[in-house]
């Protein structure tokens, strides 16, 4: 991630709203990180992609700024999906907890350090319960001080993978007893999380389930760094999948299958993530001995050194609403 007069101290926050069947709402929400409450645009701030799913009914955004405008740009758009998003109205086959579910920051570039990615997630949390009167948050990764507890865990200790919470046994790291209107938003930050999906060609979520097993990274065998779940996906199963960032080298075993995993750098030390081709190979091979065939793979968003290329590009566009160029991705 080379360093441009345009990169600077960059980051990018994947907003995660539990909201896609409406995608003005969803733009509202993009185009509220654009603007103070004056209505001034944010200079150096751009959304780069904006993914709606209908069946998860779940929308990502894509903010990119310097680390000292994130807080300010994250929680303008906060406000607005807390506004529009009540979670006793929500339907979605994806698990969610909040109206807005997720506000993981990652750094891109040599130039943001781990503890100011730590440092602002904790104060978007803090923001985000002050701002917004009645929400509430859990941290994870560098902001989960001192334990830095990755998020899976701490969805896990949430119960996020329940199909029914019960919000009164929850005891959040900032703020109040969750509501149901608001539910509970997860702050965090991290190096750069990816995002896969594989179809698979068949309603059997128990197949699904056997091919997320097998790939899951904590499982022996499995993918460092993924970590997988099997959803009912238009009339098919996905295997939908988060990447994250491994420390160092691929690991023994993994380094040569297929193409080279993608590296990168953050504070001196150098990451890399599974690449995309290589967890749909695998889910292919997978389903191909249950006699299933896949449908296709997409990436959700961007590589790490996607994400810093067009975030650059957009700036010295001066384009904010950079999603609008986008369309042609699948996010």
């Amino acid at each position: 991630m080379a360093a441009g007069s345009l990169g600077k101290r960059l980051v990018a926050c994947l907003l995660n709203v539990s909201e896609a069947r409406r995608k003005e709402l969803v733009e509202a929400v993009a185009r509220a990180a654009l603007h103070n409450a004056e209505g001034v645009r944010r200079e150096g701030t751009t959304v780069l992609n904006i993914f709606n799913d209908r069946d998860y009914n779940r929308s990502v955004i894509t903010i990119v700024t310097s680390i000292d405008s994130i807080k300010d740009a994250v929680l303008s758009a906060c406000e607005k999906a807390f506004e529009l998003i009540d979670m006793r109205a929500h339907t979605g086959v994806h698990p969610c907890m909040g109206a807005v579910d997720l506000i993981p920051i990652y750094p891109l570039g040599e130039e943001v350090g781990v503890e100011d990615c730590a440092k602002e997630a904790r104060a978007v949390a803090q923001g985000l319960t002050k701002r917004i009167q009645g929400t509430s948050a859990f941290l994870f990764g560098w902001a989960d001080y001192p334990l830095q507890r990755g998020l899976a865990q701490r969805r896990k200790e949430m119960g996020w993978f329940k199909k029914t919470t019960d919000l009164q046994a929850i005891r959040p790291d900032v703020g109040p007893q969750p509501q149901k209107r608001f539910g509970l938003t997860g702050v965090g930050a991290s190096p750069y999380v990816m995002n896969c999906n594989v179809t698979i060609d068949t309603q059997d979520i128990a197949i699904g389930r056997s091919i997320a097993s097998a790939i899951r990274g904590s499982t022996p065998g499995g993918l460092p760094g993924v970590q997988v779940l099997a959803l009912p996906h238009e009339g098919a199963v996905e295997i939908t999948c988060n990447v994250e960032s491994v420390k160092g080298s691929p690991p023994p075993g993994h380094a040569t299958a297929g193409e080279p995993w993608p590296s990168f750098s953050v504070a001196g030390h150098q990451y890399c993530h599974a690449p995309a081709s290589l967890i749909a190979a695998r889910v292919a091979e997978l389903a191909g001995r249950q006699g299933v065939g896949t449908q296709g793979a997409a990436l959700v968003g961007f590589t790490p050194l996607e994400c810093r290329g067009l975030a650059e590009l957009a700036l010295a566009q001066g384009s904010a609403e950079f999603w609008k160029e986008q369309r042609r991705i699948r996010m």
